[in-house]
Formats: structure tokens, sequence, C-alpha cells
């Protein structure tokens, strides 16, 4: 972690502890005054309702974001049995659900375990999917009913820690989720409720790690704004991919966007220059590795 207020033309990843009630827009907006640029995006949306870890890149490293994005995650949450709702969070009016008073502590597992690796998931309705170019909550919200299609997502882990009874019909079940990009943990919660027949909705959710990027690293929009630290272009790339260095005429065709041979690389791979500053991402393709995206200046 570096400190660069004050610096003009940073570059890097500013990782921010999301406050609840803050859209990832506002944030983006109000690292922009803070960092004094309009070159600033964002790794991947948090719902309103939800805290932790937002990856935000400033500079050359809003390169990067979209490879971020598509990392695995880790979140905590509390998903609610017993009420489902119309957004299948805290933030919907309550639709429906059944009374939890049956729910065994076996039963529970087992339906838990049940959405444990490859899944069909169907997004929420009032989700940022696009349905012919319109935003899914957007039509939602306009009274449409909009049926969305199931994605194949994968959740590598689905644990249990803590279980509730804030009243007789209900209970509260603290998880952790660790999951391909692309999963709703709000329908991890609607499925899990629909799969015991008592409905579920998600109370709470605090994302923990993006891929290499973790809450520990993480600082709030008031710390920042004291003081704005940054995890330099260089060791995002290194904390996220496998890394090789170059040099000679290996750097310089890099710098050109050239490719390299291959030297056992299998996927996206973080290539760096003999003074250690970040040339390019490259991908295998064939018997080279291609430059994805490159991070020289200009």
């Amino acid at each position: 972690m570096a400190n660069v207020f004050g610096q003009a033309g940073i570059d890097g990843l500013v990782v921010v502890d999301k406050p609840g009630g803050w859209t990832s827009h506002d944030v983006v907006a109000r690292m922009r005054r803070i960092a004094g640029t309009r070159k600033v995006g964002h790794a991947g949306t948090l719902d309103p309702m939800a805290t932790g870890v937002l990856v935000l890149g400033i500079g050359r490293a809003t390169r990067l974001l979209g490879h971020l994005a598509a990392h695995d995650k880790s979140y905590g949450a509390t998903i609610r049995l017993g009420e489902s709702t119309v957004t299948d969070d805290a933030e919907g009016d309550v639709t429906g659900g059944s009374t939890c008073v049956d729910i065994t502590e076996d039963q529970l597992n087992h339906a838990v375990h049940a959405f444990v690796g490859e899944i069909d998931q169907v997004p929420s309705a009032v989700s940022a999917v696009k349905v012919d170019g319109v935003r899914s909550y957007a039509r939602v919200r306009a009274g449409e009913d909009v049926d969305l299609p199931a994605r194949r997502v994968t959740v590598s882990a689905f644990d249990i820690h803590v279980v509730t009874r804030p009243t007789a019909d209900l209970l509260d079940v603290e998880v952790t989720v660790t999951c391909t990009s692309g999963t709703y943990i709000r329908a991890l919660a609607r499925d899990l409720g629909a799969a015991l027949g008592v409905g579920g909705h998600l109370t709470a959710l605090r994302r923990t790690r993006v891929g290499g990027i973790t809450l520990a690293m993480a600082r709030t929009l008031d710390e920042l704004e004291t003081e704005l630290t940054l995890v330099t272009l260089a060791d995002a790339v290194r904390a996220s991919f496998p890394s090789r260095t170059v040099q000679g005429e290996d750097e310089s065709g890099v710098r050109h966007g050239r490719p390299l041979p291959l030297a056992g690389e299998t996927g996206l791979t973080g290539v760096f220059g003999a003074d250690g500053g970040v040339l390019a991402l490259m991908e295998p393709r064939g018997d080279v590795l291609k430059v994805v995206t490159g991070f020289t200046p200009g």
C-alpha cells in the first residue's frame, strides 16, 4: 500500500470498505473528488445494502478492472428463512413465507449442501441484468413482469456459522459463501428458502474478498479522504495473476504489443519489465503469449 495523497497522475487500485446505503456509483463519484480525476472505475457492483470490498481503479489501473471483476469472490451474509420479498433482500416488501418452526438442523444442512458446486441460478428480477438493453430492475420498477433465464455459476463454499431464531416462525442463518463472478447471493437466499418450502431473503451482505484483494486491504471513504492509500498497479497485478519478468528485446517487444514465446503459462499472466514495472496482462494463444491489456504509458 502506498500513500499518494496530493500526487498527480496516480495509477493503482483503491480498496474501499463500502458503507451500507451507498451505490457503487456513489463511491466512484466520491473517489473522483478525493483523487482529483475522473478516471476512476470499479470492479464488480455491490448492492446498496451491501458493505465490504469494492475495488476501484484510478488512472491506468482502470484497464485492470474488467479482469478483476471476473475473479471469484467471498462474502459473509445473513439469510432470513420464513419470509420472501420482492427484491430477495431486506429492502423489498414481504411477499410471502411460511413458519420455520419444524425446520431441523439436518434439513438446513442438506438444503445448503445442494447449492455447493455448479448450479443453474436465475438472477434476482431486481438486478442489473439487461433485458433488451434495459436493466431488469428498471423493468420491474416500471411494473413489468421479468422472467430471466438461468445461468451456470459455481459455489465452491457455502458454510453455516450461526443460526438464531428472531421469532418463533423465522430463522436467521449466518453463512459465508465463495463463488464465481455473476453469482447472486440474494438468489441463493431466495432459492434456499424455496428449497425448504418456507421462503427466504437476504438481510445482510459483506464482501470480504475479490480474487487476491481482501478486506484487510480496505479503507473507509473517510480514511481515504484523509490519506489516499492505494495498491500500486504492479502490486495489484502480482496479487491477482501469475507473473513473469522479461528484459532486453522481449521487454521492448511487449512494450510495443508484440507476443512472447510461451514459458509454461496457462492463463492470464502479468508481465513485468526488468525494473519491476508492470508492462501488460498477456494470455496464451497458440504457442505464444499475446497482449490482452497493456499498461505502458500512452
